[in-house]
This record gives C-alpha cells, structure tokens and sequence, in this order.
C-alpha cells in the first residue's frame, strides 16, 4: 500500500478518548469485584489536569530554585514545565527498551541538589517500584508517581498511586469528561492544599463541551434533542462572558489549555477545582466497566493485529489487574505508517513525541526509539464493536506490504 493509493479522511472516523453515552453509567455485571483506582491510595484533591497536579505535588514536596528533580527521559512535554515553574532544574535518567526504569542510571543522577524523582507509569502498566521506594528513603529524595496512564489498576496487591510520597493522574484519559486531574498522597496530608471553583463560565464550557463531544460520535441523541435550543444560544453566552471580561484572552481561559492537547502549564490553575460536571461524572461512572471493557479491547486488537509485518506489542500480555490507557505497537518503519493511519482517519497517540529538546540518543536511546517507534490506539471502554472493527482493518490495511 503506498500513501498515493490513501484517500485522506476528512476527520479521525473513531474517537480517540472516552465520550460521554448511555453506556457509560451501565455497571459491568453482577459478577464483577470493584476495582481499586488511585483515588483509593490516599488523602485526594480532584483539580483540572495531571499537569497541575504535578505542580501541586512539587510545591507540597518543596522544589524550587537550586534543586534538581528527576524526570525519565521517556516524557510528554507537559511534565517538565512544572518543573521549570518551580525554579528546579529537570534531570533526565534513563529507561530500558521495556519502559522499566534503569535504576542503576537513576541512582548515579540523585546527589544532594535532588529533591524529588518521578515515575511514570506507561500506558497503564505500573512499574515496579520496591528498589525505587527503598532507594528515595536512603538518600531523603521524594517520589512522586505518574500515574497520568493508569487511573485504576493494582499493583502489587496496592491501588496505583500508593507507593509515592505523592501520585498524579489524569481522569479525563478514563472517564468521559473534558476536563480532570487529581493529586494524592498516601503518605502526607493534603489539607494545606486549598481549592474553589474556576467560576461559571469554565463550569458552563466543562458540561456544554463534554456533551457536544458526545453529540459529534452519534451519543446521547435523546439529551441533544432535548438540549437543541440551549446549545443553539451557546455562541451568545460565549459572546456575552466575552464582552463582560476586560481581558482579551479570557475566553481562552474559560477552561485549562491541557484540555485541548497543549503542552503548556498555566499556574492560574494551581488552586481551581475540577468542574462539578466532571466531579460528578467521577462519582457515577464505574469504574469497573472501564476496566472490563478497556482489557477486552486491547486483548482484541492484540489478537486481530498480531503477526502483522514490522509491528509488535510493547506488551503482549495484559495481567489482569491493569487498565491500560491505549495499545501501543513498536514500529520498525513508523513515519510513512503514521501518515497512512492519518490519511485514513485513524486515531493514532505518539506519547513523548517530540521529547523534550536536548533529550536525545545521547541521553537514553531507549527513549529516543521509544519516542519514534511507538504508535498507539484507542482501547477505552467507549468504543462501539464497528468502530473497533474498523480500526483494526484500517490498521491492517495501513501495514499491508
């Protein structure tokens, strides 16, 4: 198959996050046993992204000027302006192929300027983190985990999130909302750390968009009916909530830039809470039907994509007690398939595409492969049997030799 014979789609034909529909409330079956999420590992404030979070944990731990913290060279871009905001220096260890921590390498990087190390936790799997923990204890540095991948699951018979000082995440990769991050701590109380509400206009956007993100993939069709004359004044409240502000960009501020896929940290949003909408979204949405149906469909796109030419797992199998974010395929050749996977309206996440700049070969080539080899896939709990049907022929289609 060659990029000339790709008709390009006009838009991405499956959603590549979870949608707010009917299903979404639906219990997973009489049979199943709760799931523990990382609100389950301690003391929790719910705020507007992973991100902010990050920067709430970084405050609490104390890291400012003259302080280095440790961030794995396998990143998303946003995880290291916090840092920055902080006046703390960001140092780059290394990973193995696996995504498992080098520890070796991330011992040699602590020294008496190091503060805190963060880990994250890819695609859902949890990294082990015994060595870790007794290593931060030894040497009085802080851990912090991101779990931004891995909302729910268990490791080592714990909630995700339970073995840092302090542990990040971001709901809005789970639960079908526009907006949501949370801070935890197992270990520290969270009192200190005030929260109140980004006022109506961010309220208003957080529900109004969560719906029409769902009315846009053919979801909640009764609730747009009923919903047709107020979102058709929904221009006319932005309009009005922008004549009213006296600052040219505060329509842009009505919610958090991380909602919209940037990479930017705004500390505006350091003491807002997240939205009443996606707080109670947060409440009625099990959890474990997220996790049942996100485990079904990475173990069938594993099965429908497996033996394809120059594609293989980042991990062939799934334990059972991870809820993984997305199915990510190693690429020996990802350039020309990535485009032909766009040209056909498949949605594809490259996580720590690019890394942060300087963070290269030369400071761990596992990352750096990672960072080009990896394409991903939806497997979220909202997917619809045709759509996963779909992408997996458009997959395949886009791999054919």
């Amino acid at each position: 198959m060659t990029n000339a014979a790709v008709k390009p789609a006009s838009r991405t034909q499956v959603p590549i996050a979870p949608i707010l529909s009917a299903a979404s409330f639906r219990r997973a079956g009489s049979g199943s046993v709760r799931v523990r999420t990382v609100l389950d590992a301690g003391a929790a404030k719910l705020v507007t992204s992973g991100r902010i979070a990050i920067g709430l944990a970084l405050r609490e731990i104390g890291a400012g000027p003259g302080d280095t913290v440790l961030v794995p060279a396998y990143h998303s871009q946003s995880m290291v302006p916090p840092v920055l905001w902080t006046g703390a220096r960001p140092v780059f260890y290394r990973l193995r192929p696996d995504t498992a921590i080098d520890l070796d390498d991330l011992a040699s990087r602590i020294d008496a300027s190091t503060r805190a190390v963060m880990v994250t936790h890819y695609f859902g799997f949890p990294q082990e983190l015994k060595a870790l923990r007794a290593l931060c204890d030894a040497r009085g540095v802080a851990l912090l985990e991101d779990c931004a991948h891995c909302f729910i699951g268990e490791n080592n018979g714990l909630p995700v999130g339970a073995m840092g000082d302090y542990a990040i995440a971001s709901s809005m990769k789970f639960f079908p909302i526009y907006e949501g991050g949370a801070l935890v701590s197992a270990r520290h109380s969270l009192q200190g750390v005030g929260l109140r509400s980004a006022g109506p206009g961010f309220e208003a956007k957080v529900a109004l968009t969560s719906l029409e993100n769902s009315f846009a993939w053919r979801r909640l069709g009764g609730v747009r009916a009923a919903l047709w004359l107020p979102l058709k004044l929904k221009d006319a409240l932005w309009a009005a909530l922008k004549k009213r502000s006296a600052r040219p960009a505060a329509s842009a501020a009505l919610a958090p830039s991380s909602s919209d896929s940037s990479f930017s940290f705004d500390p505006a949003w350091l003491d807002k809470r997240s939205s009443l909408f996606a707080r109670t979204l947060l409440a009625l949405v099990p959890a474990t039907r997220i996790m049942a149906l996100r485990q079904r469909h990475y173990r069938q796109l594993e099965a429908a994509l497996r033996g394809l030419p120059g594609l293989r797992p980042l991990y062939p199998s799934l334990p059972d007690t991870v809820c993984p974010w997305v199915f990510p395929l190693l690429a020996d050749d990802p350039e020309p398939l990535f485009a032909r996977l766009k040209a056909a309206g498949v949605p594809v996440v490259r996580f720590g595409w690019p890394l942060w700049p300087g963070v290269d070969e030369s400071v761990c080539p596992a990352s750096a492969e990672l960072s080009r080899r990896v394409l991903a896939f939806p497997c979220h709990q909202e997917l619809r049997p045709a759509e996963l049907d779909w992408m997996t022929g458009a997959i395949r289609a886009a791999a054919a030799p």
